[in-house]
């Protein structure tokens, strides 16, 4: 058989109604997930990239530092998490990162900056919960890989055309330092995220509201986020279909809704 032949025969099984189906499925999860996000964005005015713009600049200057230093204190605790806590559903991990973020938001940046991590560690323990829910182990090396890339979307305040997916579809040599690459790789982009969270947060008056709408949002984004990452390595597993041949249907699913 060429190599041709192989393609086409991958490609094949994507006319299955319940392939078709399940690919819908995800790519309206996809659109809903950042729909919160953009009313808040309508909440605390202007727009992402302005929302940048409002912090100092010596916390932009060190901002892309503290978020991977917080991604890597969230992996650790969230991975040590699993033995003592059991899995939470998304609605109680919602409740309990948007009362961190009412907290954080109460006092300003400081409190914003010191709750980042805390943050994290929720939404990454989440992140770990839904990949165990579809089936994969969250203490598998592939696995925890593919939790920390969901943190690497474009987050809930950006619009997102599926160009994202192709990084969290690519495939990773599973090596010792592997995982510290992928968090190095993630933590520039989360950096951005994680800024215009903070900045929202840190909006004048706001405080304690914004802080938990930010955090709300932001939950909510991202447990919709693991599922369509998780939801679509599970497709390709069971279906023993190419991983980036579901991915380019699903983004073409994502442009067509708009």
């Amino acid at each position: 058989m060429t190599d041709t032949d192989i393609s086409q025969t991958s490609l094949m099984p994507l006319t299955d109604p319940s392939v078709v189906a399940a690919l819908d499925a995800l790519a309206l999860r996809h659109k809903a997930a950042s729909g919160v996000g953009m009313q808040l964005l309508s909440f605390v005015g202007g727009n992402a990239e302005n929302l940048l713009e409002r912090l100092p600049d010596r916390v932009k200057d060190r901002l892309e530092a503290a978020t991977r230093s917080a991604l890597e204190t969230a992996f650790t605790a969230a991975a040590r998490s699993r033995g003592v806590v059991s899995d939470r559903p998304d609605w109680l991990n919602t409740v309990l990162t948007t009362a961190m973020g009412a907290a954080g938001g109460a006092g300003g940046l400081a409190t914003s900056l010191a709750e980042l991590p805390v943050t994290t560690t929720v939404l990454l323990r989440a992140i770990q919960g839904i990949a165990a829910e579809h089936g994969f182990d969250p203490a598998d090396e592939e696995t925890r890989i593919d939790c920390i890339r969901v943190l690497a979307a474009a987050g809930p305040m950006t619009k997102d055309d599926g160009a994202d997916l192709g990084f969290l579809a690519a495939r990773v040599t599973i090596t010792g330092p592997s995982l510290h690459a992928v968090i190095a790789r993630v933590a520039p982009r989360l950096s951005l995220v994680m800024g215009q969270k903070l900045a929202a947060q840190a909006a004048p008056v706001l405080g304690a509201v914004a802080g938990a709408a930010v955090n709300y949002a932001f939950t909510s984004y991202y447990q919709e986020m693991a599922r369509v990452q998780f939801g679509l390595r599970r497709l390709a597993e069971d279906r023993a279909l190419p991983r980036e041949a579901l991915t380019e249907a699903l983004r073409a699913r994502i442009i067509a809704k708009g």
